[in-house]
């Protein structure tokens, strides 16, 4: 299956290098894409510095590919493999508690991954996930602010195997006049959803993190699903 993907960048990247970038991004060194091209515009670009929505094909037959949204996974997926490669303010000793509970009961072994398919932390959302694991906000809330603003999802390349596969197609100018703006309304739009509806909108049984430890609850547990 030949599958097309959009890398936001400041630069024109004909052969993505495997072993280059950041390695304290989502989900650790790797190179970062979306099935979205407007999504890869507003990437790509600063405020005052226009960018590039780099197109690619990827043949995915036989690649071994985690999707953090499949089934078998839970939200907590998610933010154990945040964890491990963000930096997170743990201030408070539920925090800490919170973050060493999350990493020794829903850690994921994506590093044997080929790629990954999974949420993209940016401000607002990395925020999000900050405000559970202090208790703030519930898991239910947690997984209803990872869809506001639509931010969609990023499929990320990890091993030697998909950098070998992956070829370049073109790409399309994102202009910082129109594309930056579109960058920061959806995230106010993130923000304001999440300030105005989520954040203040306890529900009788909400779970939060304080019970999800106190009973020890595991990936098993209907009530993550």
């Amino acid at each position: 299956m030949i599958r097309k993907l959009y890398h936001g960048s400041s630069t024109v990247i004909e052969k993505p290098k495997y072993g280059f970038g950041k390695k304290y991004n989502d989900y650790g060194l790797g190179f970062y894409c979306t099935d979205s091209p407007e999504m890869a515009k507003e990437w790509g670009v600063s405020q005052d510095k226009s960018g590039y929505a780099n197109c690619y094909e990827l043949e995915c037959d036989g690649l071994q590919i985690l999707d953090l949204n499949g089934q078998e996974y839970c939200i907590l997926h998610w933010l154990a493999v945040l964890l491990e490669n963000r930096e997170f303010d743990t201030p408070s000793g539920l925090a800490l508690e919170a973050k060493e509970y999350i990493l020794s009961n829903f850690a994921v072994d994506y590093q044997k991954y080929d790629a990954i398919i999974g949420y993209r932390a940016d401000d607002s959302y990395f925020s999000f996930a900050q405000d559970f694991i202090n208790g703030t906000i519930s898991y239910r809330q947690l997984n209803n602010a990872m869809h506001l603003g639509k931010l969609g999802q990023q499929f990320v390349l990890k091993s030697q195997e998909t950098f070998q596969r992956i070829h370049f197609t073109g790409f399309e100018i994102a202009e910082a006049s129109e594309w930056y703006a579109r960058k920061m309304l959806r995230d106010k739009s993130a923000r304001r959803e999440y300030f105005s509806v989520e954040q203040n909108r306890r529900q009788r049984g909400d779970l939060y993190i304080t019970q999800m430890i106190d009973e020890e609850m595991k990936a098993d547990d209907s009530r993550l699903r």
